[in-house]
């Protein structure tokens, strides 16, 4: 469990100054092959017509994934970068949060796919995301 609470921490500083506080992504939990989060549904995150926007379901996806996938390697000597992510959106939600959990489907050397799954607060399925994520070697 200490070294959760060291990652969950750890996690907190990279995302620092960036969109995902920007937009009040948390992220929860981290455990083997997965991590959770989650996402207000509020004007930061609202298309026009006061639903939750797609992309902002989608940024809460490569958040987690992406964060997964770093948190799989030797970041000093390997990087993790966004592939290809797709989405399809379910249900609508017009406030309150949304839930996200990535999960690990392949961890390989050179790639890594990772699912997220992201529900409103009565557990229905909002969107379902996959994201492909290839892991390269760091420049010197």
């Amino acid at each position: 469990m200490d070294k959760n609470i060291s990652t969950l921490e750890r996690v907190k500083e990279w995302n620092k100054n960036t969109m995902v506080e920007h937009l009040g992504i948390e992220v929860t939990e981290v455990g083997e092959g997965f991590l959770a989060g989650k996402m207000p549904v509020d004007f930061r995150t609202h298309q026009p017509m006061g639903l939750l926007h797609g992309g902002a379901s989608v940024v809460l996806a490569e958040t987690l994934a992406s964060i997964g996938a770093a948190l799989q390697v030797d970041l000093t000597k390997k990087a993790c970068v966004g592939l290809e992510i797709n989405a399809n959106h379910i249900r609508g939600v017009k406030e309150g949060w949304v839930y996200g959990k990535a999960t690990v489907l392949h961890n390989g050397r050179s790639t890594q796919v990772w699912e997220t799954k992201i529900t409103n607060e009565a557990g229905d399925l909002v969107c379902i995301s996959r994201m492909t994520v290839a892991v390269i070697d760091k420049k010197v």
